[in-house]
This record gives structure tokens, sequence and C-alpha cells, in this order.
């Protein structure tokens, strides 16, 4: 059961594994087949004690690399690797940084914080929460049960953002030169506006009141889109 999984990339065109592991109970397994390689994790004994089977791993790869990684807990740390990536976790927390490409988070109990990411994300989770810092992605879909959901970068043009959760907090902050039409929505819980909508296409109103379940409405000329919709959680629209 790896606690640490750490990987980060070179400009040579090879992929270097250093594995430390907490007892003999446990070995790494290699595979390579042409430009696939697998590293896993294997047990050896039939009921080894849980502290016996934890094992970090440091993964340097070439830069342009896709990446799976699967693991139950721990932390993936992944900094400055431009590919397709996809991360399979159940209470495994994911930090991502400067990074590249299209972005699969699936976890049950573990968090994800992308400082710096570029390119499209689409992450799930029941009880994790979402951290997008600095984000510069063109397509954000993101989904948890009772998480939270934290959004502070730049709506791209034609960029497409869909934030939703069950319970907890759904906060977005934005500057004044963003351009953007907004649905927000919260069933039991109540939404903070601090930003200067003009009435959306569809000609539904800006409530006056800066506390509404409902908020709908375009930040300048709207170029992008964004939806946020929670059940009984609070979201949060601030400069």
């Amino acid at each position: 059961v790896p606690i640490r999984i750490g990987v980060k990339s070179w400009t040579k065109p090879e992929v270097m594994v250093v594995g430390t592991h907490a007892s003999d109970n446990v070995e790494v397994a290699t595979e390579q087949a042409d430009n696939r390689i697998e590293v896993a994790t294997q047990v050896l004994t039939n009921s080894p004690k849980p502290e016996d089977l934890q094992a970090d791993y440091e993964i340097t790869v070439p830069e342009e690399s896709e990446l799976r990684v699967r693991t139950d807990s721990g932390t993936v740390v992944v900094e400055k690797v431009t590919g397709d990536m996809t991360f399979d976790t159940v209470a495994a927390d994911v930090n991502l940084e400067d990074m590249a490409g299209f972005l699969v988070v699936k976890t049950i109990g573990g968090s994800l914080v992308c400082t710096r990411c570029d390119g499209r994300l689409e992450a799930t989770s029941i009880s994790g929460s979402f951290q997008l810092l600095q984000p510069q992605m063109d397509s954000v879909r993101v989904q948890t049960s009772s998480g939270n959901i934290l959004f502070d970068g730049s709506f791209l043009h034609r960029g497409i953002y869909i934030l939703k959760n069950y319970s907890g907090l759904i906060e977005v902050r934005f500057s004044e030169t963003d351009s953007f039409d907004l649905s927000a929505t919260s069933l039991y819980g109540s939404v903070e506006n601090q930003a200067t909508l003009r009435p959306d296409m569809h000609g539904r109103a800006r409530p006056s009141s800066p506390f509404a379940k409902s908020l709908f409405g375009t930040l300048n000329q709207g170029h992008a889109k964004v939806e946020l919709s929670s059940f009984s959680g609070k979201i949060r629209i601030l400069k």
C-alpha cells in the first residue's frame, strides 16, 4: 500500500523508479512493453501487518508522459508533466502542480489540489474536496457529495466550468476582467454574489439581494460558461 507516490519530469527519454519499503513483506514489480511501463506493489505474505505494507515511490518520467495512478491511501504528488493522466484512489490525496493535458481524478474520500494546471479536468469524489489554484483550464467538470470546491483563477474564453456538490461550500473567485455567463443554484442552501451581473439572455433578472438561492446573469461579454449547483451547500462568487 503506497504511502507517497511522487512523480516529476526530466528531459531524458527514460523512466527512473526509486522505491522505499518499510519491510520485506512487499516488493516492486515492474513490466515494460515498448513505451509502456508498469510499476506495482506486491504483497508477499498472507497476513502482513499494515505498517509493514508502507511503500514510498519517487518516479521520474519524460515531460510528455501519460500516467495512470491507482492507490488506496497516502498521497500522490505530480509536478511538471504534460500528458493525459488518470488518478483512481480510495482515500489518497492528489496534489498536482504545473500540469497540462486531460486530467481525470476519481476518489472516494481523497482530495485534490491542482495548482497552475492547464488543459481539461474531470474530477469526482464522495467526501473529498477540490481546490483549483491559478488554473488555465478551458474545461472543468467537478463533482463531490460532501466536499468543498474552490476555483481561484481565470475563466478562459469559450471555457466551460461546471462545479457541483450535495453539501459543503462552492467558492469561485473572479476578477472584474473575467467574462462569463453564470448560473448558480442551491436548492436548500444560499448563494452569495459579489459580481455585477447583467440579466442573462433568457431575461431572468439578477436578484436585488446579494444572497439568493438562484442566480443567473452575465459578467462583461459572457464568453465563458459557469454553472454552480448544490443541494444544501453554500455558493460564493467572490472578488
